[in-house]
């Protein structure tokens, strides 16, 4: 178990990945209201009626389940940390069987840079230093950009499976993507 978010931090020459914070409830507020069109076209969280309380509870979420080791969520924010780009994290944890799902979302108007992949790489070298074995990514069947970010991250598609996410009332075809520790990568 990951015990302090203040040390998990991570910097790449163009955004900040670390532990969400109490002070980010306007940024990821911003984020979200500017991505309801794309992101919310794949994560029921991310709708019209989405508000700043949302955010705060959100954060306020995040830091509870990090202390209690149930997932681990960070911000990715842009290179002077001022502007949200996105999330990224793991959750779904099975520590029993060393696996964990790894999620990751970006703004609208910072999609198509290469910010998702960062992040999954980078979150996904966390879990693996962290004790986690294998990594599990699903995207639905159509969201061809969640997809290109799990294969370019290094996660091989394992199977197809019907009606694995539940979105809005409605059950969507999911790509299984496993990412695995780099010498197991490379077998």
């Amino acid at each position: 178990m990951v015990s302090q978010r203040a040390i998990c931090e991570f910097r790449t020459h163009d955004v900040l990945i670390r532990p969400w914070q109490s002070g980010d409830a306007d940024a990821l507020y911003d984020a979200a209201s500017q991505s309801v069109a794309t992101v919310g076209k794949w994560l029921p969280w991310c709708h019209g009626g989405y508000s700043r309380a949302d955010s705060e509870a959100w954060i306020a979420h995040c830091r509870t389940t990090w202390d209690a080791g149930e997932q681990y969520a960070f911000a990715i924010f842009d290179e002077n940390a001022t502007r949200v780009l996105g999330g990224v994290g793991l959750n779904q944890i099975d520590r029993a069987g060393g696996t964990a799902n790894l999620g990751y979302w970006v703004r609208s108007d910072a999609q198509g840079r290469g910010i998702a992949t960062q992040a999954a790489r980078l979150i996904g070298a966390f879990g693996f230093e962290h004790g986690f074995a294998k990594l599990e990514i699903v995207a639905a069947l159509d969201n061809r950009a969640s997809r290109r970010v799990a294969e370019k991250s290094g996660a091989r598609l394992v199977r197809i499976e019907r009606g694995r996410i539940e979105f809005r009332g409605d059950k969507l075809d999911a790509a299984i993507y496993v990412l695995s520790p780099p010498e197991q990568n490379a077998a």
